[in-house]
């Protein structure tokens, strides 16, 4: 159940909150696929099964866009915030993606607040992510992004 917040004055309360972690998602070439004809990005260590079976990772690997996108999802199944007009992506701050996500496997999302800060377009949320690749010991992905949430 995701953790849920009323007001902005209580997101901004719970800097250094965890907010948990999300259960596992497995990654499908018909996402992969999907994902490469949304941004145009067809390199064969994504969408070629066969090649990509002789290449370095034995198979095709997610794209870390398509990784890192998937905190959209994530952020839905962690947290909710009521009581303001808009929860808007502002940006990301640092993102790494330490080891890649072969297609079948799974991962899910841990998050926490970072910090706050109020701007004149309303409070900027900073969150931590770790997108965790399982039975793995690194990170399919580690970022930063910001939320900003109008009042």
């Amino acid at each position: 159940m995701p953790k849920s917040f009323t007001g902005v004055d209580e997101v901004v309360n719970a800097v250094g909150t965890s907010l948990g972690e999300t259960e596992w998602l497995e990654i499908t070439q018909e996402q992969v696929n999907q994902f490469a004809e949304a941004t145009g990005d067809h390199q064969w260590i994504h969408v070629d099964v066969e090649r990509a079976a002789k290449g370095p990772y034995g198979g095709t690997i997610a794209h870390g866009y398509l990784t890192l996108s998937l905190i959209a999802r994530f952020g839905d199944e962690l947290f909710s915030i009521s009581g303001v007009t808009a929860k808007l992506n502002y940006g990301v701050n640092k993102v790494r993606f330490p080891t890649p996500v072969p297609v079948g496997a799974r991962v899910r999302a841990g998050a926490s607040i970072a910090n706050t800060a109020e701007t004149p377009a309303g409070v900027q949320v900073s969150l931590n992510w770790v997108i965790e690749l399982e039975n793995s010991t690194k990170p399919a992905c580690v970022a930063e992004t910001v939320v900003l949430l109008v009042p």
